[in-house]
């Protein structure tokens, strides 16, 4: 009102202010922006921390630290994280055999699998499947979307399998993607076993925890992505030289594939090398 009454008429400030008993000084207060930076870090940690928490004992943790917000403030950013909506308690997994790990004896014969994560320049992020073969430590395939549920998976599986063969086994951690529905009947149907390994015991999954390793530090560590695209091109040129010129110690210090062709040309068998990651491109639906 204050601002219309002087551009309409000759009257400055003061002389507005006046004519509607406005004190000047409300007429040039703005409100503090209220900064809950340090609060909703503090409640972020200690979800993170301690997932079963509820706002009482957040808030009590939080005065126990020596933060002297009061309890208004707390719920106010405790809400607005969405921390005060019901979250389902962790579901209890089956237990599970000890799972040996060993070497199989032919190509093919069994695969490990497991999900990586990471971010773009944008801080978006995206998620990996990576599979591999036990036998030579071959990339079969890594692929990368924002998201990848089981029926993204199964489909991908559907097409490795058809290109190239069915595993008898599959290893895999206890993620809920892995013991899905999808996941689960898909292998039934294939009669393909799922070994999965005990909770909390990664080593029982070393061969693709060493992939991993090796594609985290020099891929997605090594560089910033912008988007997807970029992403897809350097893990497949990697991949490439991973499985045909990359060194492996537990193989001798050959590639994959050198390995492959060593035993092959070392017995009768005849393994299935027609196949290539790189030379097909399987269509996706992710949104990018």
């Amino acid at each position: 009102m204050v601002t219309y009454l002087v551009s309409e008429y000759p009257m400055n400030i003061r002389q507005a202010c006046k004519s509607l008993n406005l004190e000047r000084s409300s007429y040039y207060y703005h409100p503090k922006r209220k900064d809950d930076t340090d609060v909703i870090d503090c409640l972020n940690h200690l979800s993170e921390k301690h997932p079963s928490y509820g706002f009482k004992k957040m808030f009590h943790s939080l005065r126990n630290e020596g933060f002297g917000w009061n309890h208004k403030k707390v719920y106010r950013v405790y809400k607005k994280l969405g921390l005060n909506i019901l979250r389902k308690s962790r579901r209890r997994l089956a237990s599970r055999e000890r799972q040996n790990l060993e070497v199989p004896e032919k190509y093919n014969e069994v695969w490990s699998m497991d999900f990586m994560s990471d971010s773009l320049f944008n801080s978006r992020r995206f998620r990996t499947l990576n599979i591999i073969d036990d036998y030579n430590r071959e990339s079969i395939w890594i692929e990368v979307g924002l998201s990848i549920g089981a029926m993204h998976m199964t489909d991908l599986l559907e097409w490795i399998v058809k290109e190239r063969g069915k595993p008898k086994a599959i290893r895999t951690d206890n993620g809920p993607e892995f013991t899905s529905s999808v996941f689960t009947s898909w292998c039934h149907k294939h009669r393909i076993e799922i070994r999965y390994i005990q909770p909390g015991k990664p080593v029982q999954n070393a061969f693709i925890e060493r992939f991993n390793r090796s594609y985290r530090t020099e891929v997605l560590d090594a560089r910033i992505f912008n988007n997807l695209v970029e992403v897809r091109e350097i893990t497949s040129d990697w991949m490439e030289h991973y499985n045909n010129n990359r060194p492996h110690e537990s193989l001798g210090n050959l590639s994959p594939m050198q390995y492959l062709l060593k035993k092959e040309n070392s017995s009768d068998g005849n393994p299935n090398t027609e196949f290539s990651p790189f030379q097909q491109i399987l269509p996706t639906s992710t949104t990018e």
